[in-house]
């Protein structure tokens, strides 16, 4: 048993002995290719390394042709898998950057259409959670709305109006959340800016009826706690807003809640249905 147990030992230490020599050698060879002046091999590698899914390697060595190939006929396509590999790297901030260098330097290149998209996918892969800032989100939106204008026929517009719509509701989830947020912490005035601001942005949004409800009560809040001098504006504004909200939703599930709003604002302003203010 012993015996067997040693040998056992000795197979599976000559296995990562012969795995460890292959990468030494593997690396050797590496560097070799990194060192060489034959950029024609060093193309072929590049494009190796990277069909093999080894894109560390193959950015490596594209990086170094770029300022070689400037000018020639396949300086467009080392661009092309220099951002592709960049890619594959899940690195998507220069992945774009050069798609978009590659757009600008050869606008009529087999690869301007694919990497058009790919600006704009890049985009939405580092587009950010719906609570932090979306300034990313409405770049990948630009840059997929310039794809579908650009190349209205290609195979990817469906892909990227799917894109574009996932992005939106991100904006509407991002826009509804601001305006609870200042809600939520009792900021009544600017609570109905942000709420005020989202209903005008995204009149279509799906939160719009819990939007118009935060809105109205901010408003009502606000007029209530107000200074004498302001009070009474404000009530009229809380007055308008529950109008508004009853006409568009008189079945809402916040109907009996608004009710009273308009019972003590209506006191408040001496105001009685049909009258004028």
């Amino acid at each position: 048993m012993y015996i067997c147990a040693m040998l056992m030992k000795m197979r599976n230490f000559a296995t990562i002995a012969f795995v460890f020599l292959l990468f030494l050698s593997s690396c050797s060879d590496y560097n070799k290719i990194v060192k060489s002046t034959d950029y024609e091999f060093k193309y072929k590698k590049a494009l190796e390394y990277y069909e093999g899914g080894e894109f560390v390697r193959s950015s490596t060595l594209l990086k170094d042709l770029i300022n070689i190939v400037r000018g020639t006929s396949r300086a467009d396509k080392v661009y092309y898998y220099y951002a592709k590999s960049q890619f594959g790297m899940n690195d998507y901030l220069m992945a774009g950057h050069y798609f978009k260098s590659l757009i600008k330097e050869f606008p009529r290149s087999e690869y301007a259409e694919e990497s058009q998209f790919m600006v704009g996918y890049c985009f939405y892969l580092d587009s950010p959670s719906a609570r932090l800032d979306q300034a990313v989100t409405q770049n990948a939106i630009d840059a997929l709305q310039l794809f579908i204008n650009l190349y209205p026929k290609s195979t990817r517009g469906e892909e990227a109006n799917r894109l574009i719509i996932e992005l939106r509701d991100k904006l509407v989830y991002k826009s509804y959340l601001s305006g609870k947020l200042y809600f939520d912490l009792d900021n009544y005035k600017a609570a109905v800016v942000a709420l005020s601001s989202s209903l005008k942005d995204f009149p279509d949004t799906k939160y719009r009826e819990e939007l118009m409800y935060m809105l109205l009560k901010a408003k009502y809040l606000l007029a209530i706690r107000s200074v004498e001098e302001k009070k009474r504006e404000r009530l009229s504004s809380a007055l308008d807003e529950y109008y508004t909200f009853v006409d568009e939703y008189p079945e809402s599930k916040y109907r009996k809640e608004v009710e009273k709003y308009f019972a003590t604002t209506a006191k408040l302003l001496n105001y009685k249905p049909g009258s004028n203010i």
